[in-house]
């Protein structure tokens, strides 16, 4: 089956994220989940947020980078919000990548390189009215990159809520999250 690099929110490396890699396991998948926090979680996202400003966003985005060596370059990436960083900077700059997963965040193309590497399927998810993906750009960045790439695909769900996919937080969607675990189910499945 594939191989897939499935980074953390800013909230760390919860039950949720692992639940939810568990889910990817159970369907024949190998994920790696590195912790980029070294063990530490937060019970808010402005508390996970600050810790990830005081690392520096930057040296969070290394250790994503730094987590994919020894690992084989045919790779799907995956990132929950922060962890977009990285799975978007691997997926666009490493040689070998087979696909990205980009949950509630996207940044413009241009951050990690000119263009959306020619055969890299790439798949965005987002809430439709949450204030951090649809109110800050990153909707506007996911809809960019779907035009732009030959294979990429965007999928809204309605709703204000931010990592409605991790099941141990509070915003966590049942609905929204099994409609999302099909949709990349079926992705991994084609790769």
């Amino acid at each position: 089956m594939t191989e897939v690099l499935l980074f953390h929110h800013a909230q760390g490396l919860t039950p949720g994220v692992v639940a939810f890699a568990d889910t990817l396991r159970r369907a024949g998948h190998t994920v790696h989940t590195p912790d980029l926090y070294d063990g530490a979680t937060f019970g808010t996202l402005t508390e996970g947020l600050a810790h990830a400003e005081k690392t520096g966003f930057g040296a969070v985005l290394e250790r994503g980078v730094q987590a994919a060596e020894g690992l084989p370059a045919e790779l799907v990436y995956a990132g929950f919000s922060l962890g977009v960083l990285p799975a978007q900077k691997l997926a666009q700059t490493r040689a070998g990548a087979r696909g990205a997963l980009l949950f509630e965040s996207c940044v413009p193309v241009a951050e990690f390189g000119a263009a959306w590497p020619a055969g890299v399927p790439v798949q965005v998810h987002g809430k439709d009215a949450d204030p951090v993906f649809a109110g800050e750009g990153d909707l506007d960045a996911a809809r960019a990159l779907v035009a732009e790439a030959a294979d990429a695909e965007l999928f809204l769900y309605p709703g204000d809520q931010h990592l409605f996919a991790d099941s141990s937080l509070p915003s966590y969607d049942a609905d929204a999250t099994a409609l999302l675990t099909g949709r990349v189910l079926g992705f991994l499945g084609g790769r």
